[in-house]
């Protein structure tokens, strides 16, 4: 029988938990065909396919790094991220409409979709028109922010104060946005008067509050879990009346930093639950962080499966 993980997250417990990890493959499944639908799509994790009046997501488990896909995946992680953007959704709602189809199990099963391992990666969604620039939000200064305030004291135009640390939580959230490069590509951060520009001032008004009130759901949430939500990227689309809606991913691992919060500390880059796992390995390794990516050996692998799922762990309690 087809279990319904589209609805279930909110009540999970360990039992269902538990089943989750037992159903993840034991290959990264990097690549989706022979669905009887048209492809429309690739991006750099999730393949886009017609169903006629919606779209079908489907999380790959491919890991990119400095916008570069690498050559092994992360074994379930389409299924994990998957499930960690239903639940986020679902807490979310109450802030901002999203894409996902009410029923999700009902348009699985009214579609022909019945293979347990594909719906559990898998959404149906409202077909939208994406905005052109990525919505990142920032608590803490990490990441390519920290970078960019050493060099400058700006981050995507915002002005910090002087003598901030690595990792020191802000005095209030900021919102980051950047452009939304082609695959292979590396995103530019843009200020406010660039975003407004590119999408008009009313639309980028309501982005930017929509940015804060999710990054501030999600903070709160992850600390009540033992957990820093550090900064997150959001993606938003737009219906035919203009209405602005949240789409893609949400508050997962792969679009946000969560630092474990009893090893939180300033000065350093705190150990995360994310694939700043992956960043720091390749990193330390001699690449000029350009096609073809580096393999990854097999403890790195498992590894960051580990952390995806300690992250969704944490977050159902």
């Amino acid at each position: 029988m087809t279990l319904c993980f589209a609805t279930v997250l909110a009540e999970m417990g360990a039992m269902r938990f538990a089943e989750l990890v037992a159903a993840l493959p034991k290959n990264a499944v990097t690549t989706v065909d022979q669905l009887p639908f048209p492809h429309v799509a690739s991006g750099k994790v999730r393949e886009i396919f017609d169903l006629g009046d919606a779209l079908l997501l489907v999380a790959t488990d491919r890991l990119s790094a400095f916008d570069v896909i690498l050559p092994d995946g992360i074994p379930g992680k389409g299924a994990i991220l998957t499930q960690m953007s239903l639940w986020w959704f679902r807490q979310s709602e109450s802030l901002i409409a999203n894409h996902l189809l009410p029923d999700q199990a009902g348009e699985f099963a009214r579609r022909g979709i019945t293979d347990r391992a594909l719906c559990l990666r898998s959404m149906v969604v409202r077909k939208l028109k994406p905005l052109t620039i990525e919505c990142v939000t920032r608590g803490y200064l990490a990441g390519s922010g920290w970078s960019s305030y050493q060099k400058t004291g700006l981050v995507s135009g915002v002005c910090l104060p002087a003598g901030l640390r690595q990792a020191e939580r802000l005095s209030e959230p900021i919102f980051t946005p950047t452009t939304k490069a082609p695959k292979g590509e590396h995103d530019a951060a843009i200020d406010d008067a660039q975003g407004a520009a590119a999408i008009g001032a009313a639309l980028y008004a309501q982005v930017k509050a929509a940015s804060l009130a999710l990054y501030q759901l999600g903070h709160d949430r992850a600390r009540e879990a033992g957990m820093i939500l550090a900064d997150s990227k959001f993606e938003f689309g737009t219906d035919e009346a203009g209405k602005l809606v949240l789409i893609d991913e949400v508050l997962t691992p792969d679009s946000s930093r969560y630092w474990p919060a009893e090893c939180y500390a300033v000065d350093c880059s705190p150990p995360s639950f994310d694939k700043q796992f992956i960043r720091d390995h390749l990193l330390a390794l001699n690449w000029n962080q350009q096609p073809p990516a580096p393999h990854l050996p097999a403890e790195i692998i498992q590894r960051t499966q580990e952390k995806y799922l300690t992250a969704l762990r944490n977050l159902l309690g």
